[in-house]
């Protein structure tokens, strides 16, 4: 479901495809390595998986410097262990791309762009300010050195502490920007607002928040983040539903297993007035 109702969001757009991407997204990596580099300076090209051979994956942002580097980033608004398999999948596809097959049998090595993985986490569960996810994390049998290894370094970068802002923050004005953006579109969807998008960015653009930017593409802006949201919408509900049909399942084999009504209540998360109902409910059926 995820990437066949895939939508580009305003991220992907700032620092992946806007006419000045390039620029934002040196202004990203700068802030990650405490580096100095300019636009003029460094070759950047974009790194897109084949969307014709693999309609299955998509990557946010995947820039390739100087030909020796390539940096996948992805932005979430909600918690996602797995995404060190995530990028597994993708830095794969992106090597079958970039490396020639005939290379790969060569008694000589052969080079590759070395990967660097990030996330940007902008959702409103709590989660810590930076946490480095790794692969070996998720093998059944644990190893001392694993023999396949890849890290994800994961930024929280939703309500920034005040007093202790994340570093990638103050040196990435254009990130910080965004945020500060994505903040007004929240705090006037929970105020209902009748036209919180809108009105977050006119807010915005008075305020010199992402001002060229929205000034520019104010339209779009508004149709990605209508997208997404009902994008974002249309998960939750998916995922609420299939965790009420696996609840009431489990409570009726509980039952079915002579387990009392309280005990199956408690576990299962479901009131004792539910599980009743959903006990003469299974007798009528049956």
């Amino acid at each position: 479901m995820e990437n066949t109702k895939y939508r580009d969001s305003v991220f992907v757009d700032l620092f992946m495809k806007d006419i000045h991407a390039k620029e934002n997204f040196l202004s990203l990596y700068n802030a990650l390595h405490d580096s100095d580099l300019k636009l003029s300076e460094v070759s950047i090209e974009s790194e897109i998986i084949d969307q014709t051979l693999y309609h299955t994956y998509y990557n946010d942002v995947s820039f390739k410097i100087n030909g020796k580097l390539i940096v996948l980033v992805e932005h979430q608004s909600t918690i996602n262990e797995n995404m060190p398999l995530r990028f597994l999948d993708y830095v794969v596809r992106l090597y079958e791309r970039i490396v020639p097959q005939e290379h790969r049998y060569k008694m000589n090595l052969v080079h590759i762009p070395t990967p660097e993985f990030y996330v940007f986490y902008n959702g409103t569960d709590p989660y810590p300010d930076i946490k480095t996810l790794r692969l070996s994390d998720a093998y059944i049998k644990e190893q001392a050195r694993p023999q396949l290894e890849l890290t994800v370094d994961v930024y929280n970068i939703a309500s920034p502490h005040p007093e202790k802002p994340l570093t990638v923050l103050n040196k990435c004005d254009i990130l910080k920007q965004y945020c500060k953006f994505v903040e007004k579109v929240r705090e006037l969807k929970n105020e209902k607002s009748a036209n919180p998008i809108t009105d977050a960015i006119s807010y915005c653009i008075k305020n010199n928040i992402l001002a060229e930017y929205l000034k520019r593409k104010s339209t779009e802006v508004d149709n990605l983040l209508v997208a997404n949201y009902d994008y974002e919408t249309d998960i939750r509900v998916h995922a609420e539903e299939a965790a009420e049909k696996k609840a009431r399942e489990t409570a009726l084999k509980m039952l079915e297993d002579g387990i009392p009504i309280e005990k199956v209540a408690s576990y299962c998360t479901i009131s004792v007035e539910q599980i009743k109902a959903l006990q003469t409910e299974s007798q009528k059926i049956s």
